[in-house]
């Protein structure tokens, strides 16, 4: 199968929807199939991600106002010349909403199937950064998702979501996780003991630090006695969160194995994102065999078995997600059980068997343009 991906973001970025465009090229080489990449260019002075597996093309791009981080695409016709170069039997749309918008015309121009993927809750960004225009996002939402053939949903409340708002053919596709590299045994005691000097109960939050995950929910963490708040990432929200949370250790960016070591070597994992449509953090610490808090909204609804992995807490609720983190940090036994049943319950999680389910998709959507023909 001929395939091109289509994405909103791909390595160097690291976020969730590069993480899972790379993934998904993986699995497809692997697989025997015939990706190409197209994503916004990255910063000037970045290095190109070594890892790609397949040809990746970039469009011009600018950052984003007031987040640099992330980078737009700009109008170009490079994106329709792969299309038509690769022969393409079907379009990935990875998170579309500006390059994928584009490539989702260019699809239909050529007659391409097109399978797009919901990974941003747009709704809920708008309502953080605008206060506002959550409808208007929903429409946006609506008119993409509605010209493709099969839209992917990665949990039940995203689905869910999608099909309240008038979203047709919708079907769930979840996420996978590298439980090799996320695993107990990276735990490391060294980086234990520069952490947490005193001997303190490591509670780390990863993931971009950015208004929308609201992680100066965390303040209460700061105040537990014996506990060391462990922040990865970075964003826009870094200063702020630097002084909203006093002693936190700021850890910044980390990837790849060095990621797995701090994920593997903390006592609790804590999240506060509400608008998170998967959430791969939480994934990675319960591969990590760590206990996860988190909000009961979203992603982690089908993720955190609440009382068995973890637990869920009121969304953008300090003091509740202060208590929870007191539980476990109070609890050793707690923490030990609720991590081992976390492991076992993501080993089957894995990106392979998450991207042969992708390749199923592919296939219906190709069937069911194959009937239409024939009809």
């Amino acid at each position: 199968m001929r395939v091109v991906i289509v994405t909103e973001s791909f390595p160097p970025d690291v976020n969730g929807v590069a993480h899972c465009a790379l993934q998904t090229a993986r699995h497809l080489v692997d697989r025997g199939h015939a990706p190409v990449v197209v994503a916004p260019a990255p910063a000037p002075g970045s290095k190109p991600d070594a890892l790609a597996p397949c040809p990746v093309s970039h469009v011009p791009s600018l950052p984003l106002p007031g987040y640099p981080q992330v980078r737009v695409a700009l109008p170009s016709r490079r994106l329709a010349a792969v299309l038509a170069e690769h022969r393409a039997d079907v379009v990935h749309l990875a998170s579309p909403f500006v390059l994928g918008v584009r490539g989702m015309a260019a699809a239909a121009r050529l007659g391409i199937p097109a399978v797009a993927v919901y990974q941003t809750d747009l709704a809920g960004y708008a309502r953080t950064y605008m206060g506002a225009g959550e409808a208007a996002a929903w429409r946006r939402i609506r008119s993409v998702h509605s010209a493709a053939d099969l839209t992917l949903a990665p949990s039940s409340a995203a689905l869910n979501d999608l099909r309240a708002h008038g979203v047709p053919r919708v079907t769930l596709w979840p996420r996978g996780v590298d439980t090799v590299r996320f695993r107990p045994g990276r735990r490391d005691e060294t980086l234990r003991c520069r952490l947490a000097p005193n001997g303190e109960v490591l509670v780390g939050y990863v993931g971009r630090l950015a208004p929308e995950k609201h992680i100066e929910l965390l303040a209460g963490v700061c105040r537990l006695p014996g506990v060391r708040l462990v922040v990865v990432g970075d964003g826009p929200s870094r200063p702020g969160l630097e002084q909203a949370l006093p002693g936190a250790v700021f850890l910044g960016r980390r990837t790849g194995d060095d990621l797995a070591r701090v994920f593997a070597s903390l006592d609790v994992f804590a999240h506060t994102g509400p608008f998170e449509t998967f959430c791969q953090t939480v994934q990675e610490a319960m591969a990590s065999g760590v206990p996860v808090v988190a909000p009961a909204a979203g992603g982690p609804l089908d993720l955190v078995a609440h009382g068995r992995t973890g637990l869920l807490v009121p969304p953008r609720d300090a003091d509740a997600v202060r208590d929870a983190v007191a539980s476990l940090a109070a609890d050793p036994a707690r923490r030990a059980g609720y991590g081992a049943a976390g492991r076992a319950m993501v080993e089957g999680r894995t990106w392979a068997a998450v991207g042969d389910q992708l390749i199923g998709h592919y296939a219906d959507v190709l069937a069911a343009r194959r009937s239409v023909v024939a009809a």
